[in-house]
């Protein structure tokens, strides 16, 4: 009763837009955090990225771009191209390349901001990858680097999200698009799919199936529905978190080659019938890692590695929408997940979910009035914020 009427509580201040106004103290474990909000106002916002001037680039799903300085003000950036905004597309996932602001000889031939779009067209519409510069409060030198190859009347499951391996490709992701799920194990069609793509969109020319005519070239691996987490960790392993579809909820390491399984695997039920979907496990097909409770409905996934949460290092921290929740996943030997709930509808719908250059944890919250989060340990001798200091801790409990 007690967790029901907090909650509760919860969904009305964040109904009302105040769910940026006060930080929170939270107590895990092994650490004491203090949640901060640093900007709101913000549209149904997707994805963010941190800026190496602690400013923030945030995409908003409606088809705009928004720069937070450190300080919370919000500007609009102009020139983003217009987006099929129907469903759950719109302005997706943002991401820089790996050496923007780091050019030795400061001309800035890699600073790219690239974002994950769903591009209208007459057949309905279709992930699609850019990139551009960003000059002040635009975008310039918009190039359009890559559009899946089939369009969808569907406006569901675009998967989209980014996210840079050590050598220097980019790994896309592409859910099943929602009405034919059996896309995702259609080689030929890049829905249900991980891509790996060089820094110019094209295929790399190692990827696994880059000799199989039945399988397309940008292709890394196959078999998902819609992953929405994805990060690759300090040993260069990529990771993704992805939704079931109805509980099945998935964490996975991404193997080049493999297929994952959906539909043909799953432990997810019929949203109508709530009956199992598939089989628990098949031959040559990878079985998840791990398996959220109930229906998590995961978006966003980092790895820890900054010394402000040392007790945390290289654990990952996974959003979830419906669920309302942030929870830590630590990976043990022989494959084992240990888990504990760190925030739990304190925000609302987790939307994304990075670590900063400042060492901190940012999260955006998934609401036509959306705002930004930091979390950060308050270790001891650390000074609290007042505010912080205030609200007293608020135990999580698995």
């Amino acid at each position: 009763m007690r967790a029901l009427t907090s909650r509760s509580l919860a969904g009305l201040l964040l109904s009302a837009g105040l769910n940026a106004q006060a930080d929170t103290t939270i107590e895990t474990r092994a650490l004491t955090l203090c949640l901060t909000p640093v900007a709101s106002g913000l549209e149904q916002p997707w994805s963010l990225a941190p800026l190496p001037d602690g400013r923030f680039l945030v995409s908003e799903r409606a088809g705009q771009l928004k720069l937070v300085s450190a300080d919370g003000d919000v500007t609009r950036v102009s020139g983003v191209p217009e987006v099929s905004a129907r469903g759950q597309g719109g302005l997706l996932d943002i991401a820089l390349h790996p050496q923007f602001g780091s050019d030795e000889t400061d001309d800035g031939a890699h600073d790219w901001v690239y974002f994950t779009w769903s591009r209208p067209g007459d057949t309905g519409s279709a992930t699609s990858l850019s990139r551009a510069r960003l000059e002040e409060t635009r975008l310039v030198d918009l190039e359009h680097l890559f559009t899946q190859n089939r369009f969808s009347a569907a406006g569901r499951h675009y998967g989209s999200r980014l996210a840079w391996l050590d050598d220097g490709t980019l790994l896309m992701s592409i859910g099943d698009r929602g009405m034919e799920p059996e896309r995702a194990q259609d080689g030929s069609d890049h829905a249900g799919s991980f891509l790996r793509l060089t820094a110019e969109g094209e295929p790399a020319v190692d990827n696994p199936f880059a000799d199989d005519d039945s399988i397309a070239d940008a292709i890394y691996t196959l078999g998902h529905r819609n992953p929405q987490g994805l990060v690759v960790s300090e040993d260069g392993t990529a990771w993704s978190t992805e939704h079931g579809p109805r509980t099945g909820d998935e964490l996975n390491r991404l193997t080049a080659g493999e297929n994952y399984g959906w539909p043909t695997v799953s432990l997810g039920r019929d949203y109508a019938t709530n009956q199992p979907i598939g089989l628990d496990s098949a031959p040559g097909m990878q079985d998840p890692l791990h398996v959220f409770e109930g229906r998590f409905a995961p978006s966003g996934l980092a790895q820890v590695t900054s010394s402000p949460f040392g007790a945390w290092q290289g654990d990952f921290l996974a959003g979830g929408l419906s669920s309302e929740r942030l929870v830590r996943l630590t990976l043990k030997a022989r494959d084992e997940v240990a888990r504990e709930i760190v925030l739990d509808g304190e925000i609302g719908r987790i939307r994304d979910v990075r670590q900063a250059d400042d060492g901190a944890i940012y999260l955006l919250n998934d609401s036509p009035t959306g705002s930004l989060f930091r979390l950060l340990p308050l270790n001891p001798g650390q000074q609290a914020t007042a505010s912080c200091a205030a609200t007293g801790p608020k135990t999580k409990t698995n």
